[in-house]
């Protein structure tokens, strides 16, 4: 059995790779990580070449350039299942964490994030936040094992959304942290490393069957 995994991470929408410092401590030292950062976003530098959601989107998939399981916070998620649909040879399986994975929100209470994201980062390109991308009707295509972890403290991403993704997916599983808010694999990262580590355990017993 392979006993080294590559973990592949993908921020939400303020970009922040140090939101993942915490959990990546947690994890066990002969899982492999990576951190992608978005151009512009964050402290990284601008790329003259990406102007739209959908230019970001094809520099973060030509990032992921080996095989590796996904671990996508919030707006990072759409990323992620594209990355499932597109690549479905490179991806192992996915973690998402109080994302929306690219579905319509509308159908379920959410907070409306976006004002309060505009004023606290003002230097950020509006496009991420107005994108109307969506593989709702593409979901069950994705045959990856999957890890959904929620807070129910969450009010930007209930966990009635992840109930919704449990469900669309072929092989999700769903998993509640009490006391978690949108933030909670930054504050709860020994917790959501736990299940990981679980997961990634489950991943491998399915490849020795």
């Amino acid at each position: 059995m392979n006993t080294t995994k590559q973990l592949i991470f993908l921020p939400g929408a303020s970009g922040r790779t140090d939101f993942w410092l915490p959990l990546i401590k947690n994890l066990p030292k002969n899982i492999s990580t990576q951190i992608i950062a978005y151009p512009a976003f964050g402290n990284e530098p601008a790329h003259p070449d990406i102007h739209n959601f959908e230019q970001l989107q094809c520099d973060v998939l030509n990032k992921i350039d080996r095989p590796c399981i996904l671990v996508a916070q919030s707006m990072g998620g759409i990323f992620a299942v594209a990355a499932a649909l597109k690549k479905p040879e490179l991806i192992q399986g996915l973690v998402l964490i109080a994302t929306s994975g690219g579905i319509d929100l509308s159908q379920f209470n959410v907070a409306d994030w976006r004002q309060s994201y505009a004023k606290e980062f003002l230097n950020y390109p509006n496009w991420f936040i107005t994108t109307k991308i969506n593989y709702e009707s593409q979901l069950a295509q994705i045959q990856q094992k999957i890890l959904l972890i929620w807070g129910d403290h969450d009010l930007v991403s209930p966990v009635e959304v992840g109930q919704y993704l449990e469900q669309s997916f072929q092989n999700a599983k769903l998993k509640v942290i009490y006391g978690g808010e949108h933030d909670l694999a930054h504050r709860y990262a020994e917790q959501v490393a736990q299940e990981i580590v679980l997961y990634l355990s489950q991943l491998d017993m399915n490849l020795l069957n």
